[in-house]
């Protein structure tokens, strides 16, 4: 893949042909073996370094930043004095596994931008290797040597720059070690798998032996067509397809998870139970306490407020860790509802299915190191009419 953008994008291939050291790494631009002196006039080497904007997933945008990284130590001027032209900010700024540049640089342009990598690279290349040509004559960034780019595994079809942009590349892909499993493909189910397919963990296995029928496509997230409906697929080879162009490692199980295969859990990270059955969620959720495998159990209310026409609403997401299972009993009900379920018949509700997918996957990043996690809390409710969430369970 990084190949593929350094040769179908004009300026780092003109960055490459130029001459210059080029890699593209954990979808950073990178450019080594550029001349630099220390405090003391010696010639040392490092590299530029810079977030990479793309139009596409083969070709580079103009850049998103002025601001440009450095992998060595600070560059001094031919009289051993700082180029304080280039200071701004002093790391490491942990981007990637074995990526941590040591400071980065400012130096904008007279048009306030870089119209595109070739200039931004070339233009702060040039500031040092200016000052060490004063010492050094013979050096030269441009040594025509071809670099090996690490091409790290990747579940996503192109390049991460969401992570990279941000500079969480390297948190990001804390989670890449994990295959979840979500059971239950409605509406919250549906919203937790597009928040989770944009992570880099390694697996999502998808369970459900529902069709995915006209009123599911008001409640997830996207948009179905006609021809979606009309092909009769199930929510899984709906879902799974749906999400193949952005990712792979997502694994389709046209099945309800039952006593018989529910042991099938037990290879799993993390498991979001987002079932509406109260039967298959006491199957579920017993088998899982017996494990261990942390879960998250998620819960809807939604009820016709009388002689108002409005709607009242909660969200509950119940975590369970290996540590804390003992509450589960008093928070989640394992029995089926009965008679008018507001909540089976009406489809305007795709913003509580949302939230609830949010808090749960929020729950899951905490628990996994990704968010700080300052309360530990195992249950959480949101109330729609006060606009407010309730945590409780602690577990500290």
């Amino acid at each position: 893949m990084s190949r593929l953008l350094i040769s179908r994008s004009p300026d780092l291939k003109r960055l490459r042909d130029a001459g210059y050291e080029v890699e593209v790494r954990s979808s950073y631009l990178l450019v080594h073996a550029v001349p630099y002196l220390d405090a003391e006039g010696n010639l040392n080497l490092g590299t530029l370094a810079s977030e990479l904007t793309l139009a596409s997933p083969t070709q580079t945008a103009a850049p998103g930043t002025h601001v440009a990284y450095f992998i060595g130590s600070y560059p001094h001027n031919a009289d051993g004095s700082r180029i304080t032209a280039l200071e701004h900010g002093v790391g490491p700024y942990q981007w990637a596994e074995g990526l941590a540049p040591n400071f980065s640089f400012s130096n904008k342009p007279r048009s306030g931008g870089f119209a595109d990598y070739f200039e931004k690279m070339t233009s702060y290349i040039n500031v040092m290797w200016h000052q060490a040509r004063a010492r050094h004559p013979d050096c030269d960034p441009r040594t025509f040597k071809l670099v090996d780019s690490i091409e790290t595994e990747s579940v996503f079809e192109y390049e991460d720059t969401a992570s990279s942009r941000a500079g969480i590349q390297l948190i990001a892909q804390q989670l890449r070690s994990q295959k979840i499993a979500i059971v239950g493909l409605g509406g919250t189910g549906a919203y937790i798998l597009d928040l989770v397919a944009k992570t880099h963990v390694a697996e999502i296995h998808l369970f459900d032996g529902d069709k995915f029928r006209q009123h599911n496509a008001f409640r997830a997230p996207g948009a179905a067509s006609r021809s979606d409906l009309e092909r009769g697929l199930s929510k899984v080879e709906y879902l799974a397809e749906r999400y193949a162009p952005l990712r792979r490692g997502i694994v389709g199980h046209d099945v309800y998870v039952t006593e018989t295969n529910v042991a099938e859990l037990a290879q799993f990270s993390f498991v979001f139970v987002c079932v509406d059955s109260g039967a298959a969620r006491k199957t579920i959720l017993e088998y899982l306490s017996s494990t261990d495998v942390p879960f998250i159990d998620v819960g809807m209310d939604i009820q016709v407020v009388e002689g108002s026409g409005q709607l009242w609403g909660t969200c509950r997401v119940t975590a369970s860790t290996p540590g804390m299972r003992g509450h589960l009993a008093a928070r989640v009900s394992m029995a089926d509802r009965e008679g008018d379920d507001l909540y089976r018949s009406n489809i305007q509700v795709a913003e509580l299915n949302a939230m609830n997918a949010v808090l749960a996957v929020l729950r899951w990043k905490r628990f996994s190191g990704y968010y700080l996690d300052d309360s530990g809390d195992h249950d959480c409710t949101f109330t729609s009419s006060l606009n407010m969430m309730v945590n409780s369970e602690t577990g500290r």
